[in-house]
């Protein structure tokens, strides 16, 4: 497993390998055939940023059918997909600001794929020759604007609402990962991405049948249960599988 951050020093953004707390930069298209610097980085002023800069930011709801029931909606007959602005994004270690403090804001935490080559009409037996990798993500969701809406994208796409990283994960096999998500210490959503309803390969496959799917875009798998709403001075902290955990605070 290799594991891929993507950061910034001064002006300079880059990608580079993760190793042991050492960064070791990418030289070429890190979507290609990437070498690495054989010394790491002098970390004095890099800045973690999300491992992926999307072009898209694709979403599939309900896809873990405690969810669904928790959510009091029937399970969808094919991936319920809905798109999620890119200035939504987030790295790991900043902070969640909520709009509107009146509203119910809700954390979910979700697996997220990210594309490595151009895909369109890709069968599901190929397609993990179109996934780069994986991280964590989270789908930060304003309930009141979202159960008043016939549409997601609005309560779904403020700015800061798709914590994503802090590395993509490469070469592991995404369909019997652990999926947490702590909120201050306490555990409040546990279970494994071997109960998605539409698996990671199903997905790339049919969201490639209706758009074109490009280098660097990512995909949110959908949240088992357990979600729950969040106030400012919380700290959410995303674990999934062996990755290093995605943290955020709220304000």
């Amino acid at each position: 497993m290799a594991t891929i951050g993507r950061f910034q020093k001064g002006d300079d953004i880059f990608h580079a390998k993760v190793i042991e707390g050492e960064i070791f930069r990418a030289c070429g298209d890190v979507f290609g055939s990437p070498t690495f610097d054989k010394k790491p980085t002098d970390l004095k002023g890099v800045r973690t940023l999300t491992p992926v800069a999307p072009s898209k930011v694709i979403a599939v709801g309900l896809n873990y059918a405690d969810h669904a029931r928790e959510q009091n909606k029937p399970l969808p007959k094919e991936p319920l997909i809905w798109l999620k602005a890119p200035t939504s994004l987030l790295p790991d270690g900043g902070k969640i600001e909520i709009p509107f403090p009146a509203h119910r804001t809700d954390f979910e935490a979700e697996l997220c794929i990210v594309i490595g080559r151009r895909a369109r009409n890709v069968a599901p037996a190929a397609a993990a020759r179109y996934i780069f990798g994986y991280t964590a993500a989270e789908d930060i969701s304003d309930r009141t604007i979202q159960n008043s809406e016939t549409q997601y994208a609005r309560a779904k796409s403020f700015d800061t609402f798709t914590p994503l990283g802090p590395y993509v994960e490469t070469k592991i096999d995404p369909h019997a990962l652990t999926i947490q998500l702590f909120q201050n210490g306490q555990l409040r959503q546990n279970s494994n991405t071997n109960q998605l309803i539409f698996d990671c390969h199903y997905l790339v496959s049919f969201i490639s049948t209706n758009l074109t799917l490009l280098p660097g875009d990512i995909i949110l798998t959908g949240t088992p249960s357990g979600v729950g709403p969040i106030v400012s001075g919380d700290e959410l902290e995303v674990r999934i599988g062996g990755f290093a955990p995605l943290v955020n605070t709220v304000k």
